[in-house]
């Protein structure tokens, strides 16, 4: 009978180590699965911005196929909120492409690690082509 007992507070022991554990590891887990997108988040905004400044370096670019370059690299991410900056200065300056997204708007769980709104940057500059 008495080590019948002892098998019952075991039983119980781990319930409740399971119990304070539990919400640890999940917290863990959802933290890295969040900076993981962030990251992802992160290199498309470059590549993007990249992308944009690229196509603004070309003679004869518009402001319009800018904005289209920049669409093609962040729609499939389903990227909301994001603003291009441009600044084109004469040539043979560089124009420079500014992307800035509100991650909040973008995140996985949606603020559950802070309800602080911040933005990710990225900014480009390419040199103009067709000048010397």
């Amino acid at each position: 009978m008495k080590r019948n007992m002892k098998s019952r507070y075991r039983r119980g022991a781990a319930t409740v180590e399971m119990a304070v554990v539990t919400p640890l590891l999940l917290t863990m887990v959802f933290g890295v699965i969040e900076f993981g997108w962030l990251m992802s988040v992160r290199q498309s905004l470059i590549q993007a911005a990249r992308e944009g400044a690229r196509t603004a370096a070309l003679p004869g670019s518009t402001e319009e196929q800018v904005i289209d370059q920049v669409d093609r690299y962040l729609g499939p991410m389903n990227m909301a909120g994001y603003q291009i900056t441009f600044e084109h200065p004469t040539p043979p300056d560089n124009p420079t492409e500014t992307v800035t997204i509100d991650y909040t708007q973008n995140s996985l769980i949606g603020g559950f690690f802070g309800q602080d709104s911040y933005h990710l940057t990225a900014t480009c500059a390419m040199r103009k082509e067709g000048y010397d």
